[in-house]
């Protein structure tokens, strides 16, 4: 069994089961996803991708599905017919409890891309320890702390790098965007869940207008996940800078712009290792902010940052985020070589800490070992 709960969680379990179907064939995968995973051949028990929720307090109006799909599987693994293990990837508030569930039942959970421990709720652990047979970690700093907890783990690197295997070339994403010629090109990548979209377009879209009057040649591009409605990224378009709307096409976005403007999340690790300079923004809540924000362990919100433990990009949120400190943050990206460069000296060091391609077939061998045994 395989359980996705968003986006970029769909499009790594569909890579792990394309991994596990080209190395045994024959098994038989089930459980939740969206449709990257079903057309991977996981056969789908729930869908609930679209439904993805951000923050604390945001995600009180998707319980009532998340229940339901909770009972679903949970039933499924207290079946005779249940799994020989179940596979949880990301999503911790839904997959921790159904981890315990699976616990209580006899099955291996194995735990890809697990909860991060090392930016909040370290007690997480004890839970992990109790319940979690494997971790299977995508960042070099977390084997030692999984470790020090008692929790079984192996590092197979991060899925990001073998997605980016299929990503086009600069010349070749620009030509499919219909993007020729020298003007300037802001991508903007607003997110892949609802709410954090209403939430970060219209600030995006204001500072595009202010971009654009210093650069009114500029081309401002748009990527638009899966689980986003178009409508939900043209809110509010009237009287400024034409934007071009691109679906599922993220990664040409990331190759062709000069600058991206991104909402934090795995899009800002996809980014650093495509190159592309960016400004990472995010906004919760104010109660969300006020509840958790003291729970955060780490100084940056990026994954770029975090991974490279510095500040190579720059980062805006909460109140230090607006359309005016967004624009000004691109426009001395836009305007300046050597700051565009350092970005880029710093994502170069990523590559070799995110392991070597072939992350899919090394965590399909490691959940493949655990069902057998």
């Amino acid at each position: 069994m395989l359980v996705a709960g968003e986006a970029s969680g769909d499009l790594h379990g569909a890579a792990l089961a394309r991994a596990l179907h080209a190395l045994a064939p024959g098994t038989r995968l089930y459980g939740m996803g969206g449709c990257a995973m079903a057309a991977a051949g996981v056969e789908l028990l729930v869908d609930t991708t679209g439904e993805a929720t951000v923050g604390g307090t945001e995600a009180v109006g998707g319980v009532p599905a998340l229940y339901r799909a909770y009972r679903r599987l949970r039933a499924t693994l207290a079946s005779p017919g249940r799994p020989d293990a179940l596979v949880v990837i990301d999503f911790p508030e839904f997959n921790l409890r159904l981890a315990r569930a699976a616990r209580h039942a006899g099955v291996a959970v194995i735990y890809f891309i697990p909860p991060q421990v090392w930016a909040w709720r370290p007690w997480r652990l004890r839970l992990m320890r109790r319940v979690v047979s494997l971790v299977l970690a995508v960042f070099p700093f977390e084997p030692p702390l999984y470790r020090r907890a008692g929790v079984p783990v192996a590092f197979v690197g991060h899925p990001v790098v073998d997605a980016l295997a299929d990503a086009p070339t600069r010349d070749d994403a620009r030509k499919r965007l219909g993007l020729e010629g020298d003007a300037p090109v802001i991508g903007l990548l607003p997110g892949s869940r609802h709410l954090e979209v209403e939430r970060m377009m219209p600030v995006m879209r204001r500072a595009a207008e202010l971009i654009a009057g210093r650069h009114p040649h500029a081309r401002f591009v748009i990527a638009q996940a899966p689980t986003v409605e178009r409508a939900t990224l043209e809110t509010g378009a009237a009287g400024g800078p034409d934007f071009a709307v691109v679906p599922s096409s993220a990664y040409a976005v990331m190759r062709a712009a000069d600058v991206l403007l991104v909402t934090s999340g795995t899009a800002t690790l996809e980014a650093a290792l495509l190159g592309t300079p960016m400004v990472v923004c995010y906004r919760l809540s104010r109660l969300t902010a006020l509840l958790f924000g003291p729970l955060v362990r780490v100084p940056w919100i990026s994954l770029a940052n975090i991974t490279l433990g510095r500040a190579v990009v720059p980062e805006l949120y909460q109140r230090r985020l607006s359309a005016e400190s967004l624009a000004g943050e691109a426009l001395a990206l836009l305007e300046s070589p050597a700051a565009l460069a350092a970005q880029r000296d710093g994502f170069g060091e990523l590559a070799g800490q995110l392991g070597a391609p072939g992350v899919g077939a090394r965590a399909a061998r490691q959940v493949l070992q655990l069902a057998a045994s």
